[in-house]
């Protein structure tokens, strides 16, 4: 079994923003397997599948993004699925706008909501995919602010990209289960 997990906000203000570049990009994994969230678990919502004889479920935690380990570790728990048929999609400041970064483990960094699922997993060996979203220039907007802000008409398309990529970049892994040829395949921006 593995558990897809986006990061995110669930509330109706927060869904065009950088901090959900993880929601978004997980509902585009759940429609590419032909899964549909219609429903509450975990706190959160889910989509279910099968795929070869293999249960995927998509998570949206409901408990927003500095807790969604609570929601996480809950799935994780429940169905005892190991880390590294956890994979966490999320937004990252520290990358370059557009850009992903598919890992089989690692620090949280800067992101809060990663720090959350690390500690109450107590493991940081899941694989994560990581949407860049670092404005161009010199930035003087707070990080809270930034992450909090709409993305501009004119990046939409960009990051329609990017979490497209980022879903399709779940598909491969899930269908072939190997993290450093998905990692080669997907990593940096489109060409």
């Amino acid at each position: 079994m593995k558990i897809i997990a986006g990061l995110g906000n669930p509330d109706a203000k927060y869904k065009n923003t950088y901090h959900n570049l993880g929601f978004m990009a997980v509902e585009k994994s759940a429609e590419l397997f032909g899964a549909t969230f219609c429903k509450e678990k975990f706190r959160a919502l889910v989509a279910e599948t099968t795929v070869d004889g293999e249960k995927i479920l998509f998570l949206k935690p409901l408990t927003y993004m500095n807790l969604s380990g609570e929601s996480i570790r809950e799935a994780v728990t429940f169905y005892k699925v190991e880390p590294k048929d956890l994979i966490v999609i999320y937004d990252d400041f520290d990358l370059e706008k557009g850009a992903l970064r598919i890992r089989p483990n690692g620090s949280a960094g800067t992101h809060n909501g990663m720090r959350n699922i690390i500690s109450l997993l107590s493991t940081d060996k899941f694989p994560r995919i990581r949407i860049g979203f670092k404005p161009e220039g010199n930035n003087r907007i707070p990080l809270i602010d930034l992450v909090l802000s709409g993305i501009s008409e004119e990046d939409k398309p960009l990051f329609e990209q990017a979490t497209t990529r980022a879903s399709k970049a779940v598909y491969e892994f899930v269908k072939s289960g190997d993290i450093e040829a998905t990692m080669r395949k997907f990593n940096g921006k489109a060409k």
